[in-house]
């Protein structure tokens, strides 16, 4: 329970179903400045602050419901680390799929088997559909608010067990349901950033935990002509327009990132094409066939999912993904999440390692 709607929808929703419910808070002790008014006034910045808590427990408390706040301090340090190594390596992090992956279905399905709990429950908007015997997570029905893409990452074996209560609904009919169960917080907005950074300055994490990522160095043309100079990788990120502080006479985006000599590469929108990826430490939570298979895959959070030609290759841990797209899509980002889709069943995916470059998929 985050002290958001749609948690504690789900927890009331649980408790009408017969379910013995128990409600579970994260602290991560993280402590960031306050969000600025604008130009988000009136939506939630993050999550897991001291006021969501108190939401939290006050719906646990008006549910009937058992609540516990979990510390989870050690855990979180550990996400925000891998936050940092992302930028500091040109790469861009997705710390959502990383903490659904190692705490909310990692650590709380061994704090689920202490307690003797059958299920882990959470507010995402996806479903499990156990029509066909093996569990099989999909997409939510709000087509707006889906969350399947941060869930690729899950353990298969975790699917039995998870418990999703606010898949089938829509947002407005998830904040009706409140009303009607009288939780406080039916109206209270939607967290739009990442949890630790409120004040949506990523540097600022990163430079506080790997300042070497801010080294000047050049930025360039394609050509490689020099057209600036910035003050570190760890402010840039692919397909970024704004803030690159170049006078174009054009819109200009970051292109590429190169680590090794510090170079930041711009180039026209078009120059973001790319005719597929290679995506390592895959991970499948349906039977997909080993080499070529077809699926729409998702690039980013917000993506809409694109037709392509996916080459599974090795195993386990080891497996990777090669996939072409039918037609070339923009800012394709090494550290972001390749989810792979047969309609609304989500198949698995993998983190994106690289792009493979071309505005035409090759033969």
């Amino acid at each position: 329970m985050s002290g958001g709607v749609d948690s504690s929808v789900a927890a009331g929703l649980l408790c009408e179903q017969g379910y013995d419910v128990v409600g579970l808070f994260m602290r991560t002790g993280v402590s960031a400045p306050a969000a600025p008014e604008e130009p988000n006034a009136g939506r939630h910045q993050g999550c897991c602050s001291a006021s969501d808590a108190a939401d939290a427990r006050f719906v646990a408390g008006q549910l009937g419901i058992p609540f516990y706040a979990l510390n989870f301090e050690q855990e979180f340090g550990t996400l925000i680390d891998y936050f940092a190594d992302e930028y500091s390596h040109g790469r861009t992090p997705n710390p959502c799929v990383v903490c659904n992956n190692k705490l909310k279905f990692g650590r709380l399905v061994e704090y689920a088997d202490a307690v003797g709990a059958d299920y882990i429950a959470t507010g995402h908007y996806a479903r499990i559909d156990r029509s066909h015997g093996a569990p099989r997570l999909l997409r939510g029905i709000d087509a707006r608010k889906d969350q399947s893409y941060v869930l690729f990452g899950i353990q298969r074996g975790v699917l039995d067990r998870m418990l999703l209560p606010i898949g089938d609904l829509a947002k407005p009919e998830v904040r009706a349901r409140a009303r009607r169960l009288g939780l406080p917080n039916a109206d209270k907005p939607d967290s739009v950033e990442i949890c630790f950074v409120p004040d949506r300055d990523y540097a600022r994490v990163v430079r506080e935990r790997r300042p070497e990522a801010f080294r000047p160095g050049k930025i360039v043309a394609g050509d490689g002509v020099v057209m600036g100079a910035h003050a570190g990788i760890g402010h840039y990120t692919i397909g970024q327009r704004h803030g690159l502080g170049i006078a174009a006479g054009r819109p200009v985006y970051v292109t590429a990132i190169n680590v090794a000599d510090r170079t930041i590469t711009i180039g026209d929108r078009h120059e973001l094409l790319c005719a597929g990826l290679v995506a390592d430490r895959c991970n499948y939570l349906a039977d997909v066939p080993h080499g070529e298979f077809r699926a729409e895959v998702k690039i980013r959070y917000l993506h809409r999912a694109a037709p392509a030609t996916i080459e599974s290759r090795g195993a386990g841990s080891t497996r990777t993904a090669r996939v072409i797209f039918d037609e070339p899509q923009p800012a394709i980002t090494p550290g972001q999440a390749a989810v792979f889709y047969d309609g609304d069943l989500v198949l698995g995916g993998g983190w994106i390692e690289r792009s493979l470059p071309g505005s035409q998929p090759p033969a």
